[in-house]
């Protein structure tokens, strides 16, 4: 297993933050090549389960994961999120904690992982890999617009 950590801040209130960070389908905008599926109902929480699809046809592999920790910020208290990943080519867990800092938000996500094949030599690639992508789709959910309420005005 490879460990990885990645920290971002946004000017964000708490609960927004939660919010866009625990949008599992959002999260594909973000990753290249990965489409998302939740494939339980909602609301999200413990025992919500989505399907990350990443590649193009026969070169493709899906990475199952399961929500198993759910606490959504309240009064005092960070937010946090346990993820168990179930997949034939990466397994491992994730840890999503969403905290207050200052006036805005701060995001913690941190996980093991290991990839099926590849030798653990190559843990530091994973590792550095792992921190570029997470951290991409923290900062890109986080400074996302917000879907707008309608179409756009006509010009």
């Amino acid at each position: 297993m490879v460990h990885f950590s990645v920290e971002r801040r946004s000017p964000l209130p708490l609960d927004t933050a939660w919010h866009r960070i625990t949008c599992w389908e959002r999260h594909a905008a973000h990753v290249p090549l990965t489409a998302i599926t939740v494939t339980t109902p909602p609301p999200t929480g413990a025992g919500t389960r989505f399907v990350a699809r990443t590649g193009r046809g026969p070169v493709a592999f899906d990475d199952p994961m399961e929500v198993v920790r759910w606490e959504p910020p309240a009064p005092g208290r960070s937010g946090c999120c346990l993820l168990e990943k179930r997949g034939r080519v990466v397994r491992g867990w994730a840890r999503i904690e969403v905290g207050p800092d200052g006036a805005g938000s701060r995001v913690v996500w941190e996980g093991d992982l290991r990839v099926r094949g590849v030798p653990g030599l190559f843990g530091p690639v994973v590792a550095r890999s792992a921190r570029l992508l997470y951290g991409r789709v923290a900062a890109g959910l986080l400074r996302e617009a917000p879907p707008s309420a309608g179409p756009a005005p006509p010009r």
